[in-house]
């Protein structure tokens, strides 16, 4: 969908911001970890999962056990190089010490495994989650009218799994690292009091001024996603609109569009590599400070004989580990800028889904009733955002196996009928009765091509069903698509279909599927608009053939041949219901209660059409009493013909027409 750019002020109160952010984490993790209604996950599944968080504490728990051992072992250890020198105990301590490194280098390995197991498995359920609640209810289709929801598919691609891993991460490295702070703050005051007061007020700011750095990075962050979208949708779009473009030669055009965006988009980096050198410079510059300040108390005392040497190297290593946990979360409060953007999308994204998929209250809404027909009782059908009426008190019955034809001027809401009649518009009043959509196969002007091989394309969107590749042959050759086989290698190869089919050929294939379904009902959307006179009604004579009661919209008049009614939809939101003999003899004495000026430009339209619609004598029989054979004598005698409809043909003798074309 196009991108909607909305500058978003952001808030100046940090708690409620702080309140506003663990809201959408609960209302993102909550179902996950804590489900409460019934249906949502199974009891063995949340059972694993808090299995597998509780094994990730114990595994960090350890690890901090095991660092902080090892921390006294190399006291030890240097202590027996430095005043013991036994070579004895020396050995023995380093054996210990290895053992110990080896203990901590496979926790590590075991903690990130973990770590990023629960992670994936939270993906792969938070993906899901949102991808039903994107699919249910036709929430995807409704979307698309709120315009403060942009690029539905990117939140969906790239902004789930880092919410996943980052919160993980997060979450880890802050046990983890606040575990280290406090049992190494400890280590550092059973030696000097001094430099673990130091620390601690350290930490303090140190802290203060993370969340302060915090607070920019996620005003940067979000302005970067939002930029990468906008740059990347405008990407897709000259994909998918490649050849308009071309037509268009509007390339110079599209290249100003995405270097205009590409320019924000490299602002927005610029902003965040300064952040990040500031944030590089602090980092270092807090870590530097405090191994400094280490040695200018330690040297000291150490002079004086107050401590050992090994108390200098736990110390110092104490000291070392401690800047470096604080150096991680502090890291870590900045990727949680990142990850507070991609909660906030993420948590605006579900609730939109929510919200489009809920009926609206207090507002009318057309009624569905599933029978085995289609009828509108009273219908009034308003556009979604309830701001314009396209019909009003609509009342006519389809009995099965009649043909009724929308027509109407351009913009009048015909298509718009059909979205009623499918449930994608619902906003407006009275009862309308369908069949169940499953039973009814849509036919839209631009026919959708998924991504498939042939067989599949063919047997959309009842995929499951098993037809021979003679059966598909035949369908092909109904359509006039027998040649197809000859450009691809067979029923099961996967090409970009919508790249080497034509429009027209697309729509043929849109009618092969009907051929395959074979549904009691279908509703066709202008759905032979890129068809020449003879394959459309090829189609549509196969069309009634099969029996199928259906509803088209369009502007041809040959497709008044193969409909029984037709619904002209005016431009006040009324409308009128005639035969198709009715309403083209009101075409007729419209055409005669013409003014001049306008009915030469009607009647070159009028004669225009008839000679590309010319009549056979086998048609021109079907419509009168005559037999064939004296259809024939009035051709060549050039006499003109009365069918049973009141209109008057005359045969063209023409070696390039030879048809019968209406008077």
């Amino acid at each position: 969908m196009p991108t909607q750019v909305v500058q978003v002020q952001p808030s100046t109160n940090v708690f409620s911001d702080f309140i506003q952010f663990w809201k959408d984490i609960r209302a993102i993790a909550g179902p996950y970890w804590y489900p409460t209604k019934p249906g949502d996950r199974a009891f063995s599944d949340v059972l694993r999962a808090w299995g597998m968080l509780i094994l990730l504490i114990l595994l960090i728990l350890a690890l901090v056990a095991a660092t902080t051992y090892n921390s006294f072992i190399h006291r030890y250890l240097i202590d027996v190089i430095i005043q013991e020198k036994d070579y004895s105990k020396f050995t023995y301590t380093l054996s210990l010490y290895a053992v110990g490194l080896v203990f901590i280098t496979l926790l590590i390995g075991f903690t990130k495994f973990i770590r990023k197991q629960i992670s994936l498995d939270w993906y792969q359920w938070l993906d899901n989650h949102i991808l039903n609640k994107y699919l249910s209810n036709r929430a995807y289709y409704k979307i698309n009218f709120q315009a403060d929801i942009d690029n539905p598919d990117q939140r969906l691609a790239q902004e789930i799994e880092p919410i996943t891993s980052s919160a993980l991460s997060f979450s880890a490295t802050l046990l983890e690292k606040a575990l280290e702070m406090i049992t190494f703050l400890i280590v550092v005051w059973s030696i000097s009091q001094q430099i673990a007061v130091a620390l601690l007020l350290y930490t303090i700011i140190g802290n203060l001024i993370a969340v302060y750095l915090n607070k920019e990075l996620i005003k940067i962050n979000q302005a970067e996603l939002e930029s990468k979208a906008d740059y990347s949708y405008c990407l897709t779009h000259v994909r998918n609109h490649a050849e308009s473009i071309a037509f268009f030669q509007g390339e110079k055009q599209e290249l100003n569009i995405i270097q205009r965006r590409f320019s924000i988009l490299i602002k927005n980096i610029k902003e965040k590599i300064n952040w990040e050198r500031n944030q590089a410079i602090f980092n270092r510059g807090y870590r530097a400070t405090i191994e400094f300040l280490t040695l200018l108390v330690l040297a000291p005392l150490f002079i004086r004989g107050d401590i050992d040497f090994g108390q200098i190297g736990q110390a110092t290593t104490a000291c070392y580990f401690f800047a470096g946990a604080l150096e991680e979360l502090i890291a870590e409060f900045g990727v949680s800028g990142r990850f507070s953007s991609y909660v906030e999308r993420l948590s605006d994204f579900s609730d939109a889904l929510e919200a489009v998929a809920k009926e609206p209250e207090n507002v009318g809404t057309i009624k569905t009733i599933e029978e085995n027909y289609f009828a509108f009782e009273n219908v009034t059908l308003q556009t979604p955002n309830y701001e314009q009426v396209i019909v009003e008190n609509l009342s006519l019955t389809v009995q099965p196996g009649e043909g009724l034809l929308i027509v109407g001027p351009s913009g009048r809401g015909k298509s718009s009928m059909l979205r009623a009649i499918a449930g994608l518009w619902n906003a407006g009043t009275g009862r309308l009765v369908r069949p169940p959509l499953k039973e009814v196969l849509f036919l839209p002007q631009r026919p959708y091509i998924i991504l498939g091989t042939l067989r599949e394309q063919l047997l959309y969107p009842k995929t499951n069903r098993q037809l021979t590749d003679a059966e598909l042959k035949e369908v092909l050759q109904q359509v006039n698509l027998q040649n197809l086989l000859s450009r691809v290698e067979g029923f099961d190869t996967e090409v970009p279909w919508e790249n080497i089919l034509s429009l027209g050929e697309q729509q043929r294939l849109a009618f092969a599927r009907l051929l395959v379904t074979n549904p009691r009902f279908t509703i066709l959307d202008e759905a032979t608009s890129a068809l020449d006179l003879k394959n459309e009604g090829n189609l549509y004579q196969q069309l009634q053939e099969t029996k199928t009661t259906f509803i088209s919209v369009g502007h041809r008049e040959s497709l008044f041949n193969y409909h029984q009614w037709v619904l002209e939809l005016s431009q006040d939101s009324s409308w009128q219901l005639l035969t198709v003999q009715d309403y083209r003899n009101q075409q007729i004495i419209n055409i005669q209660n013409t003014p001049n000026n306008e009915l030469q430009s009607q009647s070159q339209i009028l004669t225009e059409t008839i000679k590309i619609e010319g009549l056979s004598h086998k048609e021109i029989s079907e419509l009168t009493n005559y037999s064939i054979s004296t259809i024939r004598s009035k051709a060549s005698r050039g006499d003109s013909i009365i069918t049973r409809d009141g209109l008057t043909y005359r045969y063209d003798k023409d070696a390039k027409m030879l048809k019968w074309l209406k008077v």
